[in-house]
């Protein structure tokens, strides 16, 4: 996705951002938008483990069934 943005759009964006927040927010929103996604990426890898250990509790009681 971010990869046909390139070099001139992200300048323009960041370009954007810093007259509608100002200097002073961007600092903050960056900080914000960076603790989301670590929580998104941490809840999204206990999404995965979870459903791993599913898997395996599911092989496990067939395995003893057959």
């Amino acid at each position: 996705m971010l990869s046909n943005i390139g070099i001139p759009g992200l300048v323009i964006v960041l370009v954007i951002a810093l007259i509608i927040f100002g200097p002073s927010k961007l600092p903050e929103i960056g900080r914000a938008f960076g603790r989301t996604l670590t929580e998104f990426k941490s809840a999204a890898k206990g999404l995965v483990t979870d459903s791993d250990k599913e898997d395996e509790n599911e092989k496990k009681a067939a395995w003893k069934k057959g």
